[in-house]
């Protein structure tokens, strides 16, 4: 490899975004996070912190984790499969946000760095992560400024990294299954190292430091917002696509139970309450049928907006 990565670096910036984000959240909720921390057997571990049942968040979990193995599961080398059978450790805060009011959307984010090894080779390091908005009732303001956050987040690395990243992400969280995506999207990227490792660290650094700034603006504006039975049904039924996502496709999780992580903070993504309903419609010019229509596709949101500005 051209660098050596300091992985006490990574850690130590994935520890303090970890508090960084509870912080922020708890001090919006007025609940603080539960902290627990825990061990794996077959190496590493991590910390825990969760919110549930708060002023603002029905659930909120945020997760650090740092774990080693012999081998590295399938879901790690599906697309390297060259690295088969190196010793791993894997390191990485991931989170999701549940908001109690079907007007605030859901949030995920992941910030996550890899090391595969092997004795008579180099390592081989990468790092991952991103962001991703999950709508109820979809705001336009609201899906611009997420996505104006995460352009800013990677401007400063290359014009082309925006939008390849954002067209990651569109692909990534697609349910086959439903042939929808999970919601606007943001950023994803994976297998990043690339760049070297001081320049692949600062773009994993300013994906984690932009989380933030892209949620908490929008939980502000949308938290008071009146709900009633209707959009909390609407919200348990949507929250049903996020459970068959994580479940069925997220490398994060598939990654963690293969490796015999600890459960109950793989499944902390999870949400409290959810319901599936079968073969439902919305119903034609509601604001549940613009979610399907409007938000529900791929779109260029900055495009958009330099058109209305015109």
């Amino acid at each position: 490899m051209p660098d050596t990565p300091d992985i006490e670096a990574v850690k130590s910036y994935l520890l303090d975004l970890q508090t960084r984000i509870c912080d922020a959240l708890g001090s919006e909720d007025g609940e603080a996070f539960r902290e627990d921390s825990w061990e794996r057997p077959g190496g590493g571990g991590g910390r825990s912190r969760v919110l549930e049942g708060g002023n603002l968040f029905e659930k909120a979990g945020v997760n650090f984790s740092h774990v080693f193995g012999d081998g590295l599961p399938p879901s790690a080398t599906a697309q390297r499969p060259e690295l088969a059978g190196r010793s791993f450790q894997a390191m990485g805060v991931s989170l999701v946000i549940h908001p109690r009011n079907p007007y605030v959307p859901t949030s995920h984010a992941n910030v996550r760095f890899f090391v595969a090894e092997k004795a008579d080779a180099d390592p081989v390091w990468w790092f991952g992560g991103g962001f991703d908005l999950t709508p109820y009732y979809g705001n336009r303001d609201d899906a611009r400024h997420w996505h104006e956050t995460a352009k800013a987040a990677c401007d400063p690395f290359g014009e082309e990294v925006y939008p390849r990243f954002k067209k990651w992400c569109d692909d990534y969280f697609f349910l086959k299954h439903r042939n929808e995506p999970r919601g606007i999207g943001g950023l994803f990227f994976d297998d990043l190292n690339e760049w070297g490792f001081e320049q692949s660290f600062a773009f994993m650094r300013s994906v984690g430091d932009h989380y933030i700034p892209a949620y908490l603006p929008i939980v502000q504006r949308r938290c008071k917002h009146a709900y009633g039975e209707h959009e909390r049904e609407f919200q348990l039924y949507r929250r049903g696509r996020y459970v068959e996502f994580n479940l069925v496709y997220d490398r994060g999780t598939i990654f963690g139970l293969q490796t015999g992580g600890r459960t109950e903070s793989i499944l902390m993504s999870l949400p409290p309450l959810v319901t599936w309903r079968y073969d439902w419609q919305p119903e034609p010019g509601s604001a549940e049928a613009e979610l399907y229509e409007v938000f529900l596709q791929p779109r260029d949101w900055l495009a958009e907006k330099e058109v209305k500005m015109d």
